[in-house]
């Protein structure tokens, strides 16, 4: 999956930035419908982290119930996200 195809599909724009508050909801209520029904895992998790990156990922023990392998490395996303945010270092 391509991050700024992403980004453009389900916000209009490849700067969501710039998507009004309307926008931003649409976009929101799209990726969660889209993660319920998405069957392939590799694509389930790239929406996890996009849903993640803006504050809305639901926590991975629930997103990835059935997928222990998923629940493992959204975890250690959520880790290395964490540590960047207070380290500026994922390491």
């Amino acid at each position: 999956m391509d991050l700024d195809q992403l980004i453009a599909h389900y916000f209009g724009t490849t700067d969501p930035d710039a998507a009004d508050p309307a926008a931003f909801d649409t976009a929101r209520e799209r990726m969660s419908i889209d993660f319920g029904v998405e069957r392939d895992p590799s694509r389930r998790f790239a929406l996890w982290t996009l849903m993640d990156a803006f504050g809305f990922a639901p926590p991975p023990a629930e997103a990835f119930e059935k997928h222990p392998e998923l629940r493992a490395a959204a975890e250690r996303y959520l880790d290395a996200a964490y540590r960047v945010e207070r380290d500026g270092t994922p390491d």
